[in-house]
């Protein structure tokens, strides 16, 4: 009798998680297909609204022409949905933008080629594989002739104040030449000569009907682009809380004019270490300065958020036994 009534539990039981199982299975569907409905539902990718006008510098933009329409459109979809990359922009131009539009207005040069800087670089001091350093991307030649001081100790291509002026120096140069902002720009990437062989060959004197090369053709069109999404980043999809974009850089300045043998005791001494004197002065591009004919240089010292870490304690010495 016993014998029976184990026999009797035993099938209750194992019905019983069969019956558990059968409905975890549905239920389980179930989730699958609420999630699917939820992925369909929040994740979609949208065409975007062209602006109906645009200008840069104060030029217009002749969107009412399908091919720069089109080519406008492509740029703001790319730069759009490469959105870490965006993101980065946006969080940097809070750091960077107030430096370079000093420059650039000191300099009577528009305030829209800070975006020619940000896609130049990211704001970041870029190397490319052609070997033009920094947030102008300065070829080693070119920053010379714009009076960069380019060397193996000294490569103020990595200057951003210097780098800027003597962007503004090429950039007021080709507008003397062309007598349009938006064909300085468009020489900035493929250089005076190339553009000007290019207008000569095509009888064109506008951008806009030029046919050239890949890149210099996408060129202008990422630069607003860029000028676009940053000025409406929430019409675009971006939000960027306001302590998440990047401060500007607190830091107090000194001269000078000797020979300095050692960077790294030189930022002890000034209550920092080796990596943060180079992350705030990257022109300076070996561990000392011979400075041999005693020039004057000016460098950046943080006040703020960048004291030395020190040196941390091993695992075995945190842990208390």
């Amino acid at each position: 009798m016993m014998a029976r009534l184990n026999n009797i539990i035993i099938y209750f039981v194992l019905a019983v998680i069969g019956f558990n199982i059968f409905i975890f299975a549905i239920d389980n569907e179930g989730d699958e297909e609420n999630h699917q409905e939820k992925i369909e539902r929040d994740y979609n990718i949208y065409s975007l609204n062209i602006p109906d006008t645009f200008h840069f510098c104060k030029e217009s933009v002749p969107l009412n022409n399908i091919d720069i329409k089109e080519r406008f459109d492509r740029e703001l979809l790319v730069n759009t949905y490469y959105q870490s990359q965006t993101l980065l922009y946006i969080k940097r131009s809070t750091r960077w933008f107030p430096v370079i539009e000093k420059i650039l207005k000191k300099n009577n040069v528009p305030e829209d080629f800070k975006y020619l800087c940000l896609i130049e670089s990211g704001l970041t001091n870029a190397v490319s594989p052609a070997g033009a350093k920094g947030f102008w991307q300065f070829m080693p030649s070119t920053g010379k002739e714009f009076g960069l001081e380019v060397n193996d100790e000294v490569d103020e291509r990595y200057h951003v104040e210097k780098s800027t002026e003597a962007a503004c120096e090429y950039l007021l140069d080709a507008y003397e030449k062309y007598d349009s902002w938006t064909l300085a720009a468009a020489s900035y990437n493929m250089g005076m000569n190339g553009l000007s062989k290019s207008m000569s060959r095509q009888s064109a004197r506008n951008y806009y009907d030029l046919l050239l090369n890949e890149e210099t053709a996408r060129y202008v069109f990422r630069i607003l682009a860029a000028k676009e999404i940053l000025n409406n980043a929430l019409k675009y999809g971006f939000h960027v809380r306001k302590k998440d974009r990047y401060k500007p850089y607190a830091y107090t300045e000194i001269k000078i004019d000797s020979a300095i043998a050692d960077f790294a005791s030189f930022a002890q001494s000034k209550k920092i270490n080796y990596k943060i004197l180079k992350l705030f002065n990257p022109w300076l591009r070996q561990k000392y300065l011979r400075n041999k004919n005693s020039k004057s240089y000016v460098l950046k010292i943080p006040t703020e958020g960048f004291a030395p870490i020190g040196v941390l304690p091993s695992v075995s010495d945190s842990i208390k036994e």
